[in-house]
């Protein structure tokens, strides 16, 4: 199933039973992120959550929607598939759907979006339901909008025009902090319109269906396009319509955008921030922006997204487009990869499966999943298993741990590389230690160990796993 915009998805989540409206007045802090942080506490099936009555905001008309893909079953019905479909099935599907990238885009009129303009006088305190995530942000933030910017030294190439998702401080009426790291597009972005002498125009689009939102989470190569990936995953074309003011392309379906310019040479403290790992990432110098327009529906839905300690929506949302690029990459080179599980906090830990070659082989695929493109900001704890277990299933890897791994032969220590700066454990920031845990069976010449007599499953285990499915079912 395609969606053309959020309201089509969150009508397919209210008919699948996964979708709460709260009705009740809601003070914006701390209650709806108390109650996103409480969802995702009691359950990894939890609801969306609708707040159509916020205090301060005029009721029916600052809708605001948490946790929109904060579970396995949301994630389902954001693919089109049954909501109890598998993980490990939900990550075979999203790889098979890579495979019709590039998808088509369709441009359109008309987007709903552009129903209210406001080009003077702009107050975001106004516009938006703002409030902070979590007790010691700084401020108030925009986390889940896609942000969309063109590489000013190469502005028709389409591929060349990135939608990423990025943190954005509300400073001011008009005024934003963004943080666009180096290597992210949106960086390179700056960097180029920056040698030129020239500020960078942005669009900021709040408010859409959730296949571009995890699309533009996703670590794609730096000419391949957003646009043309969210079309392969939703299999139909993807709708786009072009911004006035910056002419850049934008979400058809989007609720509120808003359009300006990231200011050459200036910079400003942003932060701190709870961030995905847990932790408050603190303050640094960041970009800032200047808004010049901002349009939106005349009913606008506003989507937020809680961050904090694992798992929360983002761990959702970025679980299987993280795990799925790794696993792509690797078995390019390693036909032998089975599946790739990174979907913890993003990737910082990796368990991947792989029929072993010849001894020593997994240690060598654990490595380079290091030195992919995505790999050298994340994958800080590789572990490696055999292709007979499923790493999705963390019961079989703790099992292949506890019997497979050895400390002495089957860890591999890579001293002072690279991980992203808000690794709380990176000492300088941005520096770490990387090992690699070899949990796979040993293979010649390695024939330390005794693992000729392995258990199997009895005779029909899987007719019956497929039958008691149904009775459940």
């Amino acid at each position: 199933m395609a969606y053309a915009d959020l309201r089509e998805f969150l009508a397919t989540l209210d008919r699948s039973g996964q979708l709460l409206t709260y009705s009740d007045a809601v003070d914006p802090e701390p209650g709806m992120s108390a109650a996103a942080r409480a969802v995702a506490n009691l359950t990894d099936r939890g609801p969306a959550l609708v707040f159509d009555n916020i205090n301060g905001y005029e009721p029916g008309r600052s809708r605001v929607v948490l946790n929109l893909v904060g579970s396995w079953p949301n994630h389902a019905l954001m693919l089109g598939l049954d909501k109890d479909t598998a993980i490990k099935d939900q990550f075979f599907e999203f790889a098979r759907r890579w495979e019709a990238f590039p998808g088509p885009v369709e441009r359109r009129d008309d987007a709903p979006w552009q129903e209210v303009t406001v080009g003077g006088g702009i107050d975001l305190f106004r516009l938006l339901p703002l409030f902070r995530l979590n007790t010691y942000d700084v401020g108030c933030y925009i986390d889940k909008a896609c942000v969309i910017s063109r590489d000013p030294d190469d502005p028709d190439d389409f591929g060349k025009q990135n939608v990423g998702i990025y943190r954005i401080q509300v400073k001011d009426k008009d005024r934003l902090g963004i943080q666009p790291l180096a290597a992210h597009d949106l960086g390179l972005h700056l960097r180029h319109a920056e040698e030129r002498g020239e500020n960078l125009p942005i669009v900021i689009a709040i408010g859409n269906e959730p296949v571009i939102t995890t699309v533009a989470g996703m670590p794609l190569a730096y000419d391949q396009s957003e646009y043309e990936m969210a079309a392969a995953i939703q299999c139909a074309p993807y709708p786009i319509t072009k911004a006035a003011a910056t002419g850049l392309d934008v979400p058809w379906g989007s609720e509120v955008v808003i359009e300006g310019e990231i200011i050459a040479g200036e910079r400003e403290i942003e932060g701190p921030f709870g961030e995905f790992t847990g932790h408050y990432s603190g303050a640094r110098r960041q970009p800032v922006v200047k808004v010049h327009r901002v349009a939106h529906r005349t009913d606008p839905i506003h989507e937020q997204l809680y961050i904090g300690k694992p798992w929360t929506e983002m761990d959702y949302t970025v679980a299987l487009n993280t795990s799925v690029v790794l696993y792509r990459q690797l078995k390019a080179e390693f036909p032998e990869v089975a599946a790739v599980n990174a979907m913890y906090t993003q990737g910082l830990l990796g368990i991947i499966s792989v029929r072993q070659r010849f001894g020593g082989f997994a240690k060598a695929v654990g490595l380079r999943a290091m030195t992919v493109p995505h790999g050298l900001a994340y994958c800080k704890v590789i572990i490696m298993v055999d292709d007979t277990v499923d790493p999705f299933n963390l019961p079989q890897v703790m099992w292949a741990l506890s019997v497979y791994y050895h400390p002495f032969y089957d860890t591999v220590i890579v001293p002072n590389v690279s991980v992203l700066a808000l690794d709380p454990s990176s000492e300088p920031a941005g520096i770490t230690h990387k090992i690699v845990l070899d949990a796979t069976t040993p293979a010649p010449p390695e024939t330390r160990g005794h693992y000729t007599q392995l258990v199997a499953d009895p005779e029909g285990t899987a007719e019956w796993e497929d039958i008691i499915r149904r009775l459940l079912g």
